[in-house]
């Protein structure tokens, strides 16, 4: 747990959120007690909001269960680090193991909860998160396929607009597809959104309305 942890009660709700306001609104929904996989990017900060007596055990693919929050100062090791490279703490009852486990206990149904970065999103919760299609783009797909299709539940952190204002929720990815209809909820700084098989619901917003992301996402929307 970080010394300046952000709580629930510093979340807005007149304004966009932050990188680890996201990180903290996705650590409250993440059963006490579940084994979670965090992708590398803005799903890692997750890490650094979660409560410490939360008992959520964290799995890395290159190897590691039970990680804890990023390391800072002395506690940096070169050795201990995430899927990301990014140096990160240990807590009591670490292990660790083979690669190849890694992926066996992605693929084998034991994630409860993954959290991964995307592109895009589609309303019928396909997930393109490993290459844009560009030709100087470079793939890197690592273990999102597996974990798309192995945890129980897939959870997106992401931007709802890329740089140049291009939806990344969209009605049907345009990139190449990671897994199909395997995204359960979608996290971003205007709203949480959760994939349904009755159509995309709004569960709550940041600084807009339903009614205006329906507009700019050009998608229609429903109200928890």
């Amino acid at each position: 747990m970080s010394e300046n942890q952000i709580t629930l009660a510093d979340i807005p709700a007149d304004r966009p959120l932050t990188k680890d306001e996201m990180a903290v609104v996705v650590a409250r929904d993440i059963a006490p007690g579940s084994f979670v996989n965090l992708g590398i990017g803005q799903p890692t900060l997750i890490a650094d909001h979660l409560p410490a007596d939360s008992g959520v055990v964290l799995h890395t693919e290159n190897g590691m269960l039970n990680m804890g929050r990023a390391a800072i100062g002395d506690e940096i090791d070169g050795d201990l680090t995430n899927a990301g490279k990014v140096p990160v703490t240990e807590l009591p009852g670490a292990a660790y193991f083979h690669h190849a486990d890694s992926f066996a206990m992605m693929r084998g149904g034991h994630l409860d909860v993954c959290v991964l970065g995307a592109f895009q999103v589609a309303v019928n919760g396909d997930l393109a998160n490993w290459h844009t299609g560009a030709p100087d783009a470079i793939p890197a797909v690592g273990g999102a396929m597996d974990l798309a299709i192995g945890a129980k539940q897939v959870f997106v952190m992401m931007t709802l607009f890329t740089k140049k204002g291009e939806a990344k929720l969209v009605e049907a990815c345009t990139y190449p597809l990671t897994g199909v209809n395997c995204v359960n909820r979608v996290y971003t700084e205007l709203a949480t959104f959760d994939i349904t098989p009755d159509g995309v619901v709004v569960r709550e917003t940041f600084g807009t309305t339903v009614e205006e992301l329906s507009e700019r996402l050009g998608l229609e929307l429903k109200s928890a």
